[in-house]
């Protein structure tokens, strides 16, 4: 899948869940979700009535061929909130928004860094065909066992460790075992690194050397 040859749209990073910790703050958030505060249940609303207006607008000026739903979820180690709660609050927003898109033939790519091992069905359920989720965080193994073939993986390739402060040889091995272990000759998947500061320019050299020698692995 190439964005660059489709219409996308966007609704903006952290559009619900950390749009409600913007406004509420962390812990209130959650303590209200925990207490059943009705006044959360009349502000996630309102966040989604705003949220559902931005699809809306983007599907009434063009044919949106791609819409996109980035919001961070997950933490070092684990969701920054219990699936029970993200289901119970969070996921029939994420459902409504999706869901005029959906039917309009968009392509539904859902953005979610950290940990979201926990929560990645549900994104799924909510109707997203590309996940970009983070590669060693998640693990390569658990994103080959319950990811592979279910969802297009949009691979966000390591930005803390190997790519850091790992070798040319470890770059170039890293990124082998990522396409030659997800990917397929149907496809379903795509990479993608962002390039932060502290990153070596050799580095940063290796990662593109890697991403162009592998590009044409399973053709």
């Amino acid at each position: 899948i190439s964005q660059r040859c489709i219409p996308n749209g966007e609704i903006g990073h952290n559009h619900t869940w950390l749009k409600l910790t913007d406004i509420r703050g962390y812990q209130n958030a959650l303590i209200d979700m925990m207490e059943g505060e009705p006044k959360i249940d009349r502000l996630i609303g309102m966040l989604t009535d705003f949220n559902l207006g931005l699809v809306k607008n983007y599907l009434a000026c063009k044919q949106i061929g791609w819409m996109d739903y980035a919001e961070d979820l997950g933490m070092q180690y684990g969701p920054m909130l219990s699936p029970e709660l993200f289901r119970k609050y969070i996921k029939p927003a994420y459902e409504r928004i999706m869901k005029p898109a959906r039917e309009a033939g968009a392509i539904i790519h859902v953005h979610a860094d950290g940990d979201i091992r926990l929560l990645a069905d549900d994104l799924i359920d909510c109707g997203a065909d590309v996940l970009n989720l983070q590669d060693l965080v998640n693990g390569i193994d658990w994103i080959e066992k319950r990811l592979k073939s279910r969802v297009c993986v949009e691979l966000d390739i390591d930005r803390q460790s190997v790519t850091f402060s790992g070798t040319r040889e470890q770059i170039d091995s890293l990124i082998r075992e990522e396409v030659s272990r997800l990917g397929s000759k149907e496809g379903g998947l795509m990479l993608i690194y962002g390039l932060y500061p502290g990153v070596p320019l050799e580095n940063a050299e290796a990662v593109m050397d890697a991403m162009e020698k592998y590009a044409d692995y399973w053709s």
